[in-house]
């Protein structure tokens, strides 16, 4: 392992207790790894196969090098991906049967990730195992996507945290980490109510500070409540998605949500979820100013280009009805094929 070396300077006066100055930490040279990586952040839709970059400058006679996902929520967890000593190799967990070394010379040690899952987003280390000198690198990947705060049919705040985390996967999507709310604060993303995210804390983003969302003195940036109780406590959701295979599109009509489910059925396709509709106006630029039902029930349709009669409002987003009544409310449907 790499290690930081730390000096401490104490500094004493008459009439003071002594103040200790941690100087800044000295980061060990890397003997055998190529550092920093080619790519410290690698970014790819889901679906996608992407390469996680580790170069050997030079190889121990007796070596093997191990690729591990670091996930803060299992801290103290190796979560072990894939050992090779140079010659074999061998997977591990449910990323191992994705996962290969890249080979492209006998100093690369590059970790290829096929079919990209939602869930690959986060840190990974390439760690270089000699028994003596051990080092390791840090390499980020991260998946591209949207966050969307998610609400239960039942209204603000009833979902505990494994009732968000489910309501997420329901629709395409899971909980988002703290830097996928951040990203997404940083492209415009203004909520007023605290979700869950994947890590068991509570959050919101905020773009124009206003009295209801923290008020009006504070700066704009992410409202946090910090770790909150997973069963007993309640707030809403931000789930993240990314691209899908599949295609969505709109058939029009007076629909009830069950006339909307047989509408999509008959078209080949299925009642499009929430997360579907998200991808698609982020990814494929779809724009429609008719409110379509979706798998939840609740309607919904995507605008790309902000005008006057399509919801009111300055900025591209999905525009949300609620969740209607199903059999009184009738709407066009929003499908997935």
């Amino acid at each position: 392992m790499c290690s930081l070396l730390i000096n401490i300077i104490v500094i004493v006066s008459p009439s003071l207790s002594p103040v200790f100055i941690p100087t800044p930490a000295v980061h060990k040279k890397l003997r055998y790894l190529l550092e920093p990586p080619v790519y410290p952040e690698v970014s790819a839709q889901r679906g996608a196969n992407t390469t996680l970059p580790c170069l050997l400058r030079l190889k121990p006679p007796r070596y093997k090098v191990k690729w591990t996902k670091l996930e803060a929520p299992r801290l103290g967890v190796e979560n072990i991906i894939l050992i090779t000593n140079g010659h074999d190799q061998r997977g591990y967990g449910s990323l191992g049967p994705r996962a290969s070394l890249r080979r492209a010379h006998t100093l690369d040690a590059s970790l290829r990730i096929a079919n990209l899952s939602l869930e690959d987003d986060g840190r990974y280390r390439c760690e270089l195992v000699n028994g003596l000198e051990d080092e390791s690198v840090t390499i980020t990947l991260r998946i591209e996507g949207v966050v969307f705060p998610y609400q239960s049919r039942n209204g603000r705040y009833r979902l505990n945290f494994q009732e968000a985390k489910d309501a997420c996967e329901g629709q395409d999507a899971r909980l988002a980490t703290y830097p996928q709310l951040y990203r997404a604060w940083t492209e415009g993303l203004d909520w007023c109510n605290a979700g869950w995210l994947d890590d068991g804390t509570v959050h919101y983003p905020i773009i124009q500070p206003r009295e209801p969302c923290g008020g009006k003195l504070l700066l704009p940036g992410i409202r946090s409540y910090g770790p909150k109780d997973k069963a007993g406590e309640r707030f809403d959701a931000f789930c993240f998605t990314s691209s899908s295979a599949g295609q969505v599109f709109f058939v029009g009509g007076r629909l009830s949500y069950t006339e909307a489910v047989k509408a999509c059925g008959v078209q080949g396709a299925k009642i499009a979820q929430v997360g579907h509709l998200y991808a698609a106006w982020r990814f494929s630029g779809l724009d429609r100013c008719d409110g379509g039902w979706l798998e939840d029930g609740s309607v919904r349709f995507p605008i790309a280009t902000p005008r006057q009669h399509c919801g009111g409002l300055p900025e591209p987003g999905v525009r949300s009805f609620g969740f209607p009544d199903k059999a009184l409310h009738t709407y066009g449907v929003y499908c997935y094929r």
